[in-house]
């Protein structure tokens, strides 16, 4: 793919996704369909930690990308993410639910493998990481739109026509 399919993906990817996301985090089976009673914390959990890998990987994109419609959705990446992950905060808050203080080791490794790209090279593979994690991440937010917590069900659902 040549930097003009990488701007093309950009562009269609920040005009359909807006976030929060699970980017980087995978809950289990078993917590992720709501067959467990820690189903609902383990959701609020990925997120959270999902949503600091996004603003980590969007200020990566801001400095790496070549393309000007990557790194604007870099920015829009970490500003979305920045704003659900306060509001993830407040639910942890009210559930009594402890957050990750840092990004799960498969967020760390994509990190890892992006930083060391620069220009259409990361671009290419920045927009395709996002584009991966976003497919995973609309499943993980219709499972919990489902969710026996009614507070967890209405982030997902508020969340997931965004998705």
């Amino acid at each position: 793919m040549r930097i003009h399919g990488a701007t093309t993906l950009a562009v269609a990817l920040a005009a359909c996704l807006v976030v929060p996301a699970t980017s980087g985090a995978r809950a289990n089976t078993k917590a992720a369909h709501g067959k467990s009673a820690r189903a609902p914390q383990q959701f609020i959990k990925n997120a959270a930690a999902g949503g600091m890998a996004e603003v980590k990987l969007g200020e990566l994109a801001e400095q790496n990308a070549q393309s000007d419609a990557v790194k604007s959705f870099g920015k829009r990446m970490r500003d979305d993410h920045s704003k659900a992950n306060l509001e993830l905060e407040d639910l942890a808050a009210k559930k009594d639910v402890t957050l990750p203080t840092g990004v799960d080791a498969q967020a760390k490794a994509t990190y890892d493998r992006l930083s060391k790209l620069k220009g259409a090279d990361f671009d290419r593979a920045y927009m395709n990481a996002m584009l991966q994690d976003h497919r995973h991440d609309v499943a993980e937010f219709q499972r919990a739109a489902k969710s026996s917590d009614p507070d967890v069900q209405a982030v997902a659902s508020k969340t997931l026509p965004a998705l």
